[in-house]
């Protein structure tokens, strides 16, 4: 009886067209692979978000939160419960010097945004791709720029349901990571605060650094972008090359030939490819440099 009361309840609530069931995840995350989530929602509103979690909280059905799912592996049986999928959460406004922008929101179009009101401050956004949430999440940073340098605070809700406005420092954003790690937020929107800048200079500045990207990084497969944080006092894109782990290949997962930091899916690779090949570049770089290389990227799912 509990789950249909549930079921019932959620589609008395939420439109019909922004739930699915058995949902192929793959379909929601840049490295195209994993399970299916039970049940998918896909809220527009802040009433929607809260409505799912009060829903989610009373029945004690466990909730996900996936954003535009590009630093995440999905493993291959899926998940429980209901994921939360913000990709539609996504409107972005700009008054004056902040934008304001809704966590689902992409951080290139967020960045955008910027160069079009001559804002200055979120150039090294122009390629990363994710969620604004997912940015504050790992505290994104790029060619020497992070979140933390232009977040003024953010809109977040608790597991409890309660609103909550926090300011950058309550975020305590550090090197690829942030309160929000701790699983105790969901985040609604986040507000930048950027300085007036030139055109010209926003835009030769953006070019420069996606034709930096697009140069380096193997944008022509689906990957889970950066695998590894950076080690101490070393680069981890290095130490895998040096180790002649480049091409190297479990299932359809492979090391990328064009920077040794990124994993590829050359060919239906499943989420436990993925997951071999990390173990094993861990294990390599342990072995030949002492050194222990932690993940960047977030593994959701079972």
């Amino acid at each position: 009886m509990g789950m249909r009361k549930f079921m019932f309840d959620l589609e008395n609530q939420i439109p019909r067209n922004k739930i699915k069931y058995n949902e192929p995840l793959r379909n929601h995350t840049f490295i195209r692979l994993g399970g299916e989530a039970d049940i998918l929602v896909q809220p527009t509103t802040n009433e929607e978000i809260q409505t799912v979690i009060d829903i989610a909280r009373r029945n004690n059905v466990p909730l996900t939160i996936l954003g535009k799912g590009s630093n995440t592996i999905i493993k291959d049986k899926g998940i429980r419960g209901i994921t939360l999928s913000l990709s539609h959460f996504n409107q972005i406004e700009v008054k004056g010097c902040e934008i304001k922008a809704q966590s689902g929101a992409d951080i290139i179009a967020v960045s955008r945004a910027a160069l079009d009101h001559t804002l200055t401050g979120l150039e090294f956004a122009c390629g990363i791709p994710g969620s604004v949430g997912g940015a504050l999440y790992m505290n994104a940073g790029a060619y020497g720029g992070q979140v933390s340098d232009v977040l003024q605070s953010a809109h977040v809700l608790t597991r409890g349901g309660e609103l909550l406005n926090l300011s950058g420092e309550e975020m305590e954003l550090g090197y690829r990571k942030s309160i929000f790690r701790s699983d105790r937020y969901i985040i609604l929107d986040a507000v930048f605060r950027l300085e007036e800048g030139d055109q010209a200079s926003i835009s030769a500045k953006m070019n420069e650094l996606t034709l930096a990207r697009e140069s380096k990084q193997p944008l022509e497969y689906p990957s889970c972008g950066s695998v590894f944080k950076r080690p101490e006092g070393h680069f981890a894109g290095k130490l895998i090359q040096d180790c002649q782990l480049q091409g190297t290949r479990i299932g359809g997962a492979e090391v990328s030939t064009k920077h040794a930091g990124f994993i590829v899916n050359v060919d239906n690779a499943t989420a436990q490819d993925y997951l071999d090949l990390i173990e094993h570049i861990q294990q390599k770089v342990r072995e030949k440099f002492d050194v222990e290389l932690e993940t960047e990227v977030i593994t959701l799912g079972e």
